[in-house]
């Protein structure tokens, strides 16, 4: 494993889980120290049932769950001036290949299977280890996976919250509404696509006597870090060290 090796006592657990689940689960070298594993979204309960209920392993608390969208993984480029070739991989890749394709930290190229992923964080209480699930959601358009509810608890309000953000839908899941945004919220805020300054803007109308939406009146800007300005900051005569 690149980077971080592996303490003594989760490599007997990456022993266990290899031994245990062989196949079904798939490990992820591009995070040092820690576990993580790809599961494939059909096996996705049976495998956290057994993650949960085996005596070895005992995942007893999801943690946290989120969503990620891998539109544009490593390949986005920062729309400024002076933005380099390899944009966004620049600060998740050590290094980029002579083609200009991201690398993972093996060396190898890596690209994200599917545009949405569900990531899983799991505890055991019982024996003091920690394991992350990763689920890549097969369809874009509508991206879907089974609910973990009824395997932890928690998971219900997480699970609203990715569907809330990301658009992922969860089958089965006993109340799978929004969470964070407005009811009527059109869109997903957590996406790649879905614009900065969003869509709507809402105020409350004294008149009215209610909340009004109305298109966004905010000016599309440039919010990077390294943006090149045109104005006087960048002039030479204003720097350290200048007669200005």
């Amino acid at each position: 494993m690149a980077g971080t090796q592996l303490t003594e006592r989760y490599s007997r657990l990456a022993e266990t889980v290899a031994s245990r689940f062989g196949e079904r689960l798939s490990r992820m070298t591009d995070s040092p120290g820690e576990l993580t594993y790809v599961v494939e979204p059909g096996s996705l309960l049976e495998c956290c049932r057994e993650l949960r209920d085996d005596e070895s392993l005992g995942f007893e608390m999801l943690m946290d769950l989120c969503g990620v969208d891998y539109s544009q993984y490593g390949h986005d480029e920062w729309r400024t001036e002076g933005a380099t070739a390899t944009g966004f991989s620049r600060g998740v890749f050590e290094a980029a290949g002579d083609d200009g394709q991201p690398l993972d930290m093996a060396g190898a190229a890596w690209e994200p299977p599917a545009r949405f992923a569900v990531v899983y964080h799991l505890l055991s209480i019982t024996r003091n280890h920690r394991l992350r699930l990763k689920v890549f959601c097969q369809d874009a358009a509508a991206p879907m996976l089974d609910s973990v509810t009824g395997i932890w608890a928690s998971a219900d309000w997480y699970e609203r919250e990715a569907f809330d953000l990301f658009g992922i839908l969860f089958r089965g899941h006993p109340d799978l509404r929004r969470l964070l945004t407005d009811y009527g919220f059109i869109g997903h805020p957590f996406r790649k696509d879905f614009p900065l300054i969003g869509n709507v803007e809402m105020r409350y109308d004294p008149d009215k006597g209610r909340v009004v939406y109305e298109p966004v009146s905010i000016e599309p800007r440039t919010l990077v870090p390294k943006v090149i300005r045109d104005d006087a900051r960048y002039e030479s005569g204003l720097k350290d060290g200048g007669d200005a």
